[in-house]
């Protein structure tokens, strides 16, 4: 009995070992990203000609348009905020000389898709950022006090996910080229609580990327789930940036030179490392009473301040 726990130690000890390594490895990754071949700016227009976009108006989704704009794309913008896309649009086209086609579209329903199929016949379209997103509340809460908008944010969370994808995936198969960018989020990793509905919407997306990666993947096809944790957007009220909490502009250029790094990418490099942090927080200390709230209290605290 003796020898067999010592056997079965030095095991659970090698298991470790290679998992650290191979954790070492991915990290190493991004933190030498240059060696597996950083795309060129060529690399995105070499796709198609045009990059879809979608909850353009604002955040990470505006900079992902100026972006491709700047790396050789044509883009198509498509958001429920007509002006703001109207004024990003004639801002691309001026410093950039790329076109730009704006649909308005809200996500949070369901009859929009046949009018975005029919705007979007023609198209050689080489990319997809299906960025579109919202959160159940503004602020964290239990899922019996937060509002009941549940369909809603289905629709926009998920549902628009697929359904872009279905679109759009059928003429890169054909072509045999194209890249899908699913943004997901950090939260959605592990089952967030105070996030309950956001956090099951944004595992459905990163899943939904995974498994079609592997589906498409033979046929030159990259999909990719880009899982953050704080950027600077209306959904986070414009949070003030820092090491962690990046901008958008510089979150997304950082995503785009990861984009053959796999089928998850958090995004960036220092979200890369807190992630890897909080991966060794068990996850019954998140799930806590007590770390709930801790948050709840800190939130309250926060928006007494500003009011």
């Amino acid at each position: 009995m003796e020898l067999f726990s010592q056997h079965f130690l030095a095991l659970l000890g090698l298991l470790l070992c290679i998992y650290l390594l191979l954790k070492s490895l991915g990290f190493l990754k991004y933190l030498f990203h240059h060696l597996w071949r950083i795309p060129p700016h060529s690399f995105f227009c070499s796709l198609g000609e045009w990059a879809v976009i979608t909850g353009a108006g604002d955040g990470i989704g505006k900079a992902y348009c100026i972006e491709l704009a700047k790396r050789g794309m044509n883009i198509v913008m498509i958001s429920r905020t007509l002006e703001k896309m109207q004024a990003v649009a004639m801002d691309i086209e001026q410093s950039t000389g790329k076109s730009v086609k704006i649909i308005q579209a809200d996500f949070t329903q369901d009859n929009i898709y046949e009018r975005i199929k029919k705007n979007l016949k023609g198209l050689e379209i080489g990319i997809l950022v299906n960025n579109v997103g919202m959160l159940h509340a503004p602020y964290p809460c239990h899922f019996l006090t937060g509002p009941d908008n549940d369909q809603g944010l289905v629709n926009c969370n998920i549902i628009s996910t697929i359904k872009m994808t279905r679109i759009i995936l059928e003429q890169m198969e054909t072509r045999k080229r194209g890249l899908i960018l699913n943004i997901s989020s950090a939260v959605g990793r592990f089952p967030c609580p105070l996030y309950a509905v956001y956090s099951a919407s944004k595992a459905f997306v990163t899943t939904f990327s995974k498994a079609l990666q592997a589906e498409y993947k033979s046929k030159g096809i990259i999909i990719q789930a880009v899982t953050p944790y704080g950027i600077s957007t209306p959904m986070t009220k414009y949070a003030r940036t820092n090491t962690i909490t990046k901008a958008p502009d510089d979150f997304v250029i950082q995503s785009l030179n990861y984009v053959n790094l796999g089928d998850e990418t958090f995004g960036c490099f220092a979200h890369t490392v807190l992630g890897l942090i909080i991966d060794c927080i068990p996850l019954w200390v998140v799930h806590s009473t007590a770390v709930q709230e801790m948050f709840l209290n800190r939130y309250s605290k926060e928006n007494a301040k500003k009011i």
